[in-house]
């Protein structure tokens, strides 16, 4: 228990100090944010704010990570995965900075690049984890053995998670909150699920990353975390649910990734196939944006919106570890 508390306050004490040289390094170098002319027009004026915050937040949670790691593998596949889609995101962001234009990697690339993360925590899951192929459906007390289509599952799980973070990463603060709030639900399942274990380093770190970058990211936001950090955080995310047999419960744990993606999916379909919009804009964050809430209300509710999914998906998750 003590090297979880050690992980987490040193992940949150690393960004916290690390931060205000990294943010001042970035305005040097006019890596700022490019905001799309379709979005909220109030957004305009953060076009310019430095942007890849998120490698601060991995730098965060790496160092304590790797040096109190006690050779899980599960928890390095989890770190893996994140690291691997942070990379990916930094090279997006990269991208934008260099071509100055919010556009940066292709659909494709991206997708591409999320295969190749995808295969190497399938590796470590049947590999060095020693993890059955299979996923549980708590709920209903129910193990499905995928076999060779495993893989598939574990693509459409860290594809759906980190493009959903990557969504929700459109107000100041919002993403790492409720990552922070999905993680600390990860913290305790990890905790009552398998002890102090690595899984519960991690997810201390992850939370302690977030914490120390909302000191910065809160509204009005100095630093943008990028597609570094919600890629990489989605990463996370989606394989610490994999390691711990927890998608089903994903959907309510990350409810509010999950809204965000489901509105971004409805509006297009709707658009493309009756001409119409069920959202005034979308991601969900934009339409109440649209509807004249503040950014600091929306940021708000939908933190509040979070806690009470991960004590949803908490509780659930605790009942199925009684009923054993």
């Amino acid at each position: 228990m003590l090297k979880v508390l050690v992980g987490g306050t040193a992940a949150m004490l690393i960004c916290i100090f690390l931060a205000p040289r990294f943010i001042e390094w970035l305005r040097q170098k006019s890596f700022g944010q490019y905001i799309r002319e379709e979005g909220p027009s109030g957004h305009q004026k953060k076009a310019g704010t430095p942007t890849m915050g998120g490698l601060i937040i991995f730098v965060a949670i790496s160092v304590p990570f790797l040096l109190l790691w006690d050779y899980d593998w599960r928890a390095m596949g989890v770190y893996v995965t994140g690291a691997g889609l942070a990379l990916v995101g930094f090279v997006d962001d990269w991208t934008k900075v260099v071509r100055k234009r919010s556009l940066g990697l292709s659909g494709k690339g991206k997708l591409g690049a999320m295969v190749v993360v995808s295969l190497l925590l399938w590796w470590f899951v049947t590999g060095p984890a020693e993890l059955d192929p299979t996923v549980k459906v708590r709920t209903l007390d129910l193990t499905v053995d995928l076999g060779w289509l495993y893989p598939i599952w574990i693509y459409l799980v860290v594809a759906f998670m980190s493009n959903a973070v990557n969504l929700t990463d459109g107000l100041d603060g919002l993403a790492a909150g409720v990552t922070a709030i999905v993680m600390t639900a990860y913290l305790g399942i990890t905790f009552i699920g398998t002890g102090a274990s690595d899984l519960s380093l991690l997810a201390a770190c992850a939370v302690g990353g977030c914490v120390g970058f909302l000191w910065y990211n809160a509204h009005p936001a100095t630093v943008f975390m990028g597609d570094t950090g919600s890629l990489g955080l989605g990463g996370l995310v989606a394989g610490i649910a994999i390691m711990t047999k927890t998608e089903e419960l994903l959907l309510v744990i990350g409810g509010v990734f999950v809204i965000e993606a489901l509105s971004v999916i409805i509006q297009v379909f709707s658009f493309k196939t009756f001409r119409k919009r069920v959202f005034l804009m979308a991601p969900l964050h934009h339409h109440f944006e649209m509807k004249a809430w503040s950014e600091t209300k929306v940021i708000l509710r939908f933190w509040i919106v979070a806690i009470a999914f991960s004590a949803i998906g908490f509780t659930l998750y605790y009942q199925s570890i009684r009923a054993r």
